[in-house]
């Protein structure tokens, strides 16, 4: 009988811990795989900025001093040709379904429970509700920027200095940085 009693000691205790761990919990996701494609997210977003430097080598050179009206021009023109060579893009060139699932689940596994609805209510507050959610939208100046949690900065995939991640509702957008331009973006990031 003793024996008996262990074994479901043992089964009661093996249950209890593969229902407490977070299946997008760090510790549980396939590592290998999410390398890979979060090497592939990160290819594909060093293409975007590739692409977007060789644009702004075309253009002229803004002087060692030069004025805001000399800067307020370079940064239109570039915006204007970085608009001509991404006229077809469409959302999910860069977030695809599998980085999509790959980002959902890093930010699932940071913020559970409290932080969630802190992160939830942090990002619900934030006066960036007139921002276009599309692809080639800009991302308007007075807006509100909200800056990502340095710890899920860290976990997500590396972006190059000319693009960051943004909040805006539940979605997470990539926005150049110079030209405020909404380079891709995914739905329902937030869990």
């Amino acid at each position: 009988m003793k024996t008996v009693g262990i074994i479901y000691i043992v089964v009661l205790i093996f249950a209890a811990t593969m229902f407490a761990q977070n299946p997008n919990s760090p510790e549980s996701r396939d590592t290998s795989r999410d390398n890979v494609i979060g090497s592939e997210f990160e290819a594909r977003i060093r293409q975007y900025t590739a692409q977007r430097e060789a644009l702004e080598d075309t253009l002229p050179a803004l002087p060692k001093k030069a004025t805001a009206e000399q800067i307020a021009a370079h940064k239109a023109a570039l915006l204007k040709k970085v608009l001509a060579d991404r006229k077809g893009a469409v959302r999910g060139e860069i977030f695809t379904p599998e980085a999509e699932s790959m980002i959902r689940a890093i930010i699932a596994g940071y913020y559970t429970g409290r932080d969630a609805v802190e992160l939830r209510k942090e990002v619900a507050e934030a006066e960036n509700k007139t921002v276009p959610i599309k692809v080639n939208a800009i991302y308007p100046e007075a807006a509100e920027l909200l800056e990502m949690p340095p710890p899920l900065l860290m976990a997500l995939p590396d972006l190059p200095k000319q693009v960051r991640y943004r909040f805006v509702g539940t979605n997470l957008l990539i926005v150049d940085r110079e030209n405020h331009l909404i380079v891709d973006y995914m739905t329902n990031a937030l869990p």
